[in-house]
């Protein structure tokens, strides 16, 4: 297999990732909104908050993860 069409495949996995960190800044940004205007709800937000970053970061993980094996299965 040619390695420019896995070098596609790898940044196509790793758009996971990027996407992901985008979309990790604005739920943060919306959560200190939100407590901003509520600052009684600031335990539940975080709470919700946590859990929302933990399953975006585990799409990341995947996108990354799914990269590696990739570049070193079908690389060699």
């Amino acid at each position: 297999m040619e390695i420019g069409y896995i070098a596609i495949g790898a940044a196509l996995c790793l758009l996971s990732c990027s996407v992901a960190g985008l979309g990790m800044g604005l739920a943060t940004g919306k959560a200190v909104d939100a407590v901003a205007r509520q600052p009684e709800a600031s335990g539940k937000i975080n709470s919700i908050l946590l859990l929302g970053l933990a399953l975006t970061e585990s799409t990341a993980i995947y996108g990354f993860v799914s990269a590696l094996i990739m570049m070193f299965t079908l690389g060699a």
